[in-house]
């Protein structure tokens, strides 16, 4: 979900030598692979293309909506005049936020709450993290901010979600976190959840991003003949379970490669990236995990270069590389549920 954009400078860490942030060529946070790894080793995952989950209900003890149910999902419908779509960030006065609509469609929305390991990145483009330790930003005997200050996030959190993509990724080496958003259900927050189905970047944009936060032309070439990828690093920040306007994710190989749209993304510095809108099919299949609490995580894979390579290795295969993702209202939620918190942190994965 594209938004607001922070970016802080750019920081080299490994385990054999410390460095000092220096004046950077282009804003990034950016780490190698030798930092020390303290989050535990994710679970085996196996391969599940569809999962039947469990329907429950939910209870006076448990407000969470929890089990399979069906929502209205906002779908790309293209410029009524078959115009090139766009999105405007932040748009002055008079000028339109974006040119195209949406097809709301209802949707069956899986609950794989009990499933989390059977998803990957390589076979969805998503994946689901547990167990994680409360981050530095939110101990305040540590000078965190509980996610309230972009530097503090950048100082304590970045690092964390380096060590974490670092750890998770099989043969990853280099990650260069770009930006994040947060988000509030709050009317008065600059950002809200997007109920809108999409994907964060294309192709394009992608390589794009790396000639852009790279330390150098040479190295960004260099980066680009191996594996690169944009993963987003997604947690709640509400104390308690989500209740409301949890993120619905679809499995990336369900979705075919002509329902994915891509968007110009218009940014008032000048900058114009792509997104991508996503046209409604029935063999899309789609899932969300109910209750997410601060100890989870999802990793959420916009772009992956392996994706549709035909010269890999069986067990290297990656599915489709691309993961459509929105948040929804749930119809069961109550009227007084806690408004949704969240953080997103978007960062480039290089390697192998």
């Amino acid at each position: 979900m594209n938004g607001f954009n922070f970016t802080v400078p750019s920081v080299e860490a490994s385990a054999r030598s410390t460095s000092t942030p220096s004046t950077p060529k282009q804003p990034y946070y950016t780490c190698s692979r030798d930092l020390p790894l303290p989050y535990p080793q994710p679970k085996s995952h196996l391969p599940i293309l569809y999962h039947p989950t469990m329907t429950t209900t939910t209870t006076s003890e448990d407000r969470v909506p929890r089990g399979d149910v069906v929502a209205p999902l906002n779908f790309y419908e293209p410029p009524s005049d078959g115009s090139s779509p766009f999105n405007n960030i932040d748009p002055a006065p008079g000028v339109p936020e974006r040119n195209y609509s949406t097809q709301t469609v209802p949707v069956t929305i899986h609950d794989i709450r009990g499933l989390e390991s059977s998803f990957t990145l390589d076979n969805d483009a998503f994946q689901i993290l547990q167990g994680l330790p409360p981050s530095a930003e939110e101990d305040p005997a540590k000078n965190g901010s509980n996610f309230t200050s972009d530097a503090s996030i950048s100082q304590l959190y970045y690092p964390e979600v380096t060590r974490l993509l670092l750890d998770t990724i099989p043969g990853s080496n280099k990650v260069i976190i770009f930006d994040h958003t947060i988000r509030r259900t709050s009317p008065s927050a600059p950002r809200g959840p997007v109920q809108r189905v999409h994907i964060d970047q294309t192709a394009y944009s992608v390589a794009q991003r790396v000639r852009r936060h790279a330390s150098s032309p040479e190295e960004a070439e260099r980066l680009l003949q191996g594996r690169y990828r944009i993963v987003n690093v997604w947690r709640p920040l509400n104390k308690g379970p989500v209740e409301s306007y949890p993120l619905a994710f679809a499995s990336s190989q369900t979705v075919d490669d002509k329902d994915i749209v891509p968007v110009e993304h218009r940014y008032k510095n000048g900058y114009t990236g792509q997104t991508a809108g996503v046209l409604h099919d029935e063999g899309q299949k789609w899932y969300f995990l109910s209750g997410m609490t601060g100890d989870e995580r999802i990793l959420l894979e916009c772009f992956d270069s392996w994706a549709g390579k035909e010269d890999l290795e069986e067990g290297s295969k990656v599915k489709g590389g691309r993961v459509p993702h929105t948040a929804f209202e749930d119809p069961r939620q109550r009227a007084d549920a806690e408004g949704r918190e969240s953080i997103e942190v978007r960062a480039l994965v290089f390697g192998p």
